[in-house]
């Protein structure tokens, strides 16, 4: 068995904000139940109160069963752990805390070579075998095979930065399914997968008897995955939660009738509300003339009391009013040449030419060199020219290659991080970022910025600081920056992973209005459809061009 019971939590952030009122609701043993709702909800921070990292203001959490959890940094780690870091993370604690003490012997080793010191690390030995070390290191060896291609013993001192986001995630969930525990807390587990990993996760949720609690946007993977799927709704204390039933494909179509439910049972509660005020009124005027109606003044008094005590009907959820709107600007007809193009040890040479106005979207497993081919162009490609320079202070690591690819008259690089890791806007709030602006864009006043935040749907957020937003907020804000700077051509890297289901359908519509040139590197499928024509990097080392999606290519075959 295994279960999580949400009862009444309430939430308020340290400026006393509050973020949950009351959220309640239940995962059943055996189910996979997806929890969405827009940017900045305060779904992670739920996955945090569950998990038992924060403590909430109200409410308790139950549940049943040992919880295995995938945080949401994975997918993004570039600091100095190792792949055998990765997986002691979303090991059960025993075994996570028997793991780091080995560590921490195995260091004081190296820098006292005693009899203490050697008995201690003997002492850690026994423990990490006691705690079933060995056995999981089976485990971990099919996991890294099935992950990396690797055996755990070749694959452990790897660094986890040399990964890609995909890999890191793949990582990370073999490990998780293959564990013992049988609750899973999964936060946005399909961030950076490739189109075959999101499908084995698909997969892998279908067949698994584990019982998975899951943030996603992933519109293809609710639809295929979610049995049950809770929403966190915003509403003007907070947000509340409601809970379908029934899967993604039903979702749409029942969130309509109920919120047409409340609109109808609020406009009869304001009916019933005006008629007992009209009652109270008019026996106050008969009871200032007449002492026999005392009596009902004091009823229908009571009556509209007892009524207000009740309340209204559960409100409408508020709605986000996320309105992007990419420029851009004429530039040449040939926005992209590329001839004889080798990204170094990644892929073999290719040559293309992608025109003003194309939209394209760049496909392939992760590894294959797509973000690469993107921060190239985003430095303004071979020998760049000034006004091929990117708008904005965002750091691109250079990309080695062999050949040339060339921009266009007037092309001017905008470049979406998947990683959105933006050393320039950190420590600044949103409107000190807009206010003082840079050398690619001007700077705005108070009120043009809080309207332009707005647009983003990022109000409420204008005195944060960037790096306190949430995944899907920093990618708004990243896109908004890109529509104050002028770009002529949007090199997008996994725009959507972090956008909830409202703000991809935004950028869908400002991408279709946007004058210019659009490279898009992308695993979301539903996305996808409204693309003129791919770029695939292909599991044997080419790169072709297709006028259909190609979701089926593998990992890239090389040394590894």
């Amino acid at each position: 068995m295994a279960h999580i019971d949400v009862s009444g939590i309430d939430y308020f952030l340290s400026d006393g904000t509050q973020l949950l009122n009351g959220v309640t609701f239940k995962v059943p043993d055996g189910t996979k139940t997806a929890l969405i709702g827009p940017n900045g909800t305060g779904k992670t921070t739920l996955f945090r109160i569950i998990s038992g990292d924060l403590v909430p203001d109200e409410g308790v959490i139950g549940r049943s069963g040992n919880m295995g959890i995938m945080r949401q940094f994975v997918g993004q780690v570039r600091d100095d752990s190792t792949v055998r870091d990765l997986l002691v993370s979303a090991a059960p604690p025993a075994l996570a805390a028997a793991a780091r003490a080995v560590d921490e012997a195995e260091l004081a080793m190296l820098e006292h070579d005693d009899e203490p010191t050697q008995m201690a690390y003997a002492q850690a030995i026994v423990d990490w075998g006691d705690a079933g070390g060995y056995d999981v290191e089976t485990v971990w060896d099919e996991v890294c095979m099935a992950a990396l291609g690797l055996p755990f013993d070749r694959a452990q001192h790897r660094p986890a930065s040399s990964l890609s986001g995909g890999e890191q995630k793949r990582l990370v969930l073999e490990a998780l399914f293959a564990g013992p525990d049988e609750l899973l807390l999964l936060d946005e587990p399909d961030n950076y997968l490739d189109v075959p990993g999101k499908r084995w996760l698909e997969a892998k949720l279908n067949e698994s008897k584990k019982t998975v609690f899951f943030i996603s946007h992933d519109r293809e993977l609710l639809n295929n995955a979610a049995g049950r799927i809770v929403t966190l709704e915003p509403g003007i204390n907070g947000a509340g939660a409601w809970i379908h039933g029934g899967g993604f494909g039903s979702y749409v179509e029942a969130r309509a009738d109920r919120n047409a439910r409340f609109e109808e049972l609020r406009k009869r509660w304001d009916e019933e509300h005006v008629k007992l005020k009209e009652l109270v009124n008019m026996y106050k005027n008969k009871a200032a003339f007449r002492s026999d109606m005392a009596n009902r003044y004091h009823a229908a008094q009571t009556r509209l009391a007892k009524f207000l005590e009740a309340g209204p009907p559960e409100a409408l959820p508020i709605e986000q009013n996320v309105q992007m709107r990419l420029k851009g600007g004429r530039t040449a007809k040939r926005a992209v040449v590329a001839e004889k193009l080798e990204l170094t040890g990644l892929m073999k040479p290719f040559s293309t030419e992608i025109w003003f106005g194309d939209r394209v979207g760049v496909l392939g497993s992760n590894g294959s060199g797509k973000s690469h081919f993107l921060r190239l162009l985003a430095t303004g490609g071979t020998d760049p020219e000034r006004e091929h320079l990117p708008v904005s202070d965002v750091e691109i690591a250079e990309v080695p290659h062999e050949g040339t690819v060339k921009l266009g008259a007037r092309i001017r690089p905008g470049f979406f991080a998947q990683t959105h890791v933006r050393p320039d806007l950190l420590g600044k709030t949103l409107l000190e970022i807009l206010h003082r602006g840079d050398e690619h864009r001007s700077g705005m006043g108070r009120e043009a910025a809080a309207g332009a935040l707005d647009g983003y749907g990022l109000a409420g957020q204008s005195e944060q600081k960037y790096e306190s937003l949430s995944g899907g907020q920093q990618a708004r804000f990243q896109i908004l920056l890109l529509q104050l700077s002028g770009a002529t051509l949007l090199l997008l890297d996994e725009p959507t992973d972090n956008l909830d289901l409202h703000s991809a359908e935004a950028l869908e519509r400002a991408i279709d209005h946007f004058e210019g040139t659009v490279l898009a590197v992308t695993h979301d499928r539903w996305f996808a459809r409204t693309f003129d024509r791919f770029l695939v990097f292909g599991s044997d080392g080419r790169v072709y061009e297709s006028a259909e999606p190609v979701w089926d290519e593998k990992r890239v075959e090389r040394a590894r």
